[in-house]
């Protein structure tokens, strides 16, 4: 796990743990505020929520932009390299897409799990305001 959030760039691997850190936090505060409330009305307890799954789709866009940059970063060498004549290896340079790929693989995860807090988190609130009345 070390070696990927390594090989992912650490900047950008930093500070897509910071939002995930965030979003799971600020996901759970507000349901557990929701869930212990008295109010009927949801509403706003449920559009605070749903910042939590914005914050996970800002994590995958951050991804996104890690992976540009890693691309450009990677294409910049290759030029220099053909100016020098030097002849990179294809596996050197599928390691280098490999090591993009990483960051915006983790930024979907954040968001993919943002997305299920959330609609868990909404779930649960939904029938804490309709509970199934027995008979």
């Amino acid at each position: 796990m070390k070696d990927l959030f390594i090989r992912g760039g650490s900047f950008f691997m930093g500070v897509l743990t910071l939002l995930l850190i965030i979003t799971i936090a600020w996901i759970i505060y507000h349901f557990i505020l929701a869930y212990s409330s008295k109010q009927t009305d949801k509403a706003d307890f449920l559009r605070k929520l749903g910042y939590g799954k914005s914050m996970g789709l800002f994590a995958l866009v951050t991804g996104i932009l890690g992976q540009m940059f890693g691309f450009s970063t990677m294409f910049l060498l290759l030029e220099e390299g053909m100016v020098k004549s030097i002849d990179y290896a294809q596996s050197a340079i599928f390691r280098g897409l490999e090591s993009t790929v990483i960051v915006t693989i983790y930024g979907s995860l954040i968001y993919l799990l943002s997305l299920l807090l959330w609609f868990v988190a909404k779930a649960l609130i939904a029938k804490t305001l309709h509970p199934q009345e027995s008979t």
